[in-house]
């Protein structure tokens, strides 16, 4: 991964953790002492933030600083989540796609069915 794209992955885990707790830009920024565009930008990975900001954001939103650098773990991010599955079963023949369509009602089915 380069720097690019992992400034870009630092920026989509910290709006997609604003968003999971519901809290405006404005109101991140305003506790960070940033400008609502600086946080835009470093949301949508133009900017680097530095390791003082990155601990306020943190704080702010009420996780670990770890918790921006988590680019392998699980997406936050439900629209993200969507295109990856897709990107899955994309170009998959009739019986993959029987298979896959065939898991998924197995794990999403309640138990007791």
């Amino acid at each position: 991964m380069t720097l690019a794209e992992a400034t870009v992955e630092f920026g989509k885990l910290v709006r997609a953790i604003r968003k999971e707790k519901k809290l405006k830009s404005s109101k991140v920024a305003e506790q960070v002492d940033i400008e609502v565009k600086h946080l835009g930008r470093i949301e949508r990975g133009e900017k680097r933030p530095s390791f003082e900001l990155i601990v306020a954001l943190a704080e702010a939103l009420g996780v670990s600083p770890a918790s921006f650098f988590a680019f392998e773990s699980e997406t936050r991010d439900p629209k993200l989540l969507k295109k990856r599955i897709l990107r899955q079963v994309a170009g998959r023949n009739l019986t993959e796609l029987n298979r896959a369509a065939h898991l998924l009602e197995i794990l999403f089915s309640s138990p007791g069915r």
